[in-house]
């Protein structure tokens, strides 16, 4: 064996790459970097986010027709319709309210608000009430049951899939 006989293992050894040399150098369409400017650059870096200038879409999305916020929305309730609506002693809440067409759907919360007098005895179930309807309804002689999330656990099948249980609890006050 020679000096001039010993070359590298296949594949060890890559070719080096050319830079700098005619048309796919870095400059003209070929490059792969476009024409000159900015873009064309070394160091040229910008937000992901960034639409040249332009009101960029998580700005627009708001002013767009059909926008719901995905803040919580109550039903509002006054006094003075559960006045009108129900009789003595009823037991009233969410399910009840809907079927008589006091609120639109039963998922969200609902809150009783004090406009209006009351003189029957009701026993209401809600998510809020104000302090005016709290005491009107219990001047009255009824009983409030305010809803409340009590307890919030974690239960997981696998680390991908998390469960979460929910507990709702009626809180009561005479």
């Amino acid at each position: 064996m020679k000096l001039y006989e010993l070359k590298p293992a296949k594949g060890s050894t890559k070719k080096r790459k050319i830079v700098g040399r005619g048309i796919g150098s870095g400059h003209g369409i070929f490059s792969g970097r476009g024409c000159k400017g900015q873009k064309a650059r070394s160091g040229y870096s910008r937000r992901p986010s960034f639409e040249g200038g332009r009101t960029p879409l998580y700005m627009q999305i708001p002013k767009k027709r059909g926008f719901k916020s995905l803040s919580d929305k109550y039903e509002i309730v006054n006094v003075l319709t559960l006045e009108k609506d129900f009789k003595d002693n009823d037991t009233i809440d969410k399910k009840v309210m809907f079927e008589v067409g006091l609120i639109k759907s039963a998922k969200r919360k609902v809150k009783i608000l004090g406009d209006g007098d009351i003189k029957k005895k009701l026993n209401v179930v809600a998510d809020y009430f104000s302090k005016s309807a709290k005491e009107k309804i219990e001047k009255a002689g009824g009983s409030i049951k305010i809803i409340e999330i009590v307890k919030k656990e974690k239960a997981t099948d696998n680390k991908k899939n998390p469960v979460v249980k929910v507990q709702k609890i009626a809180k009561t006050s005479k």
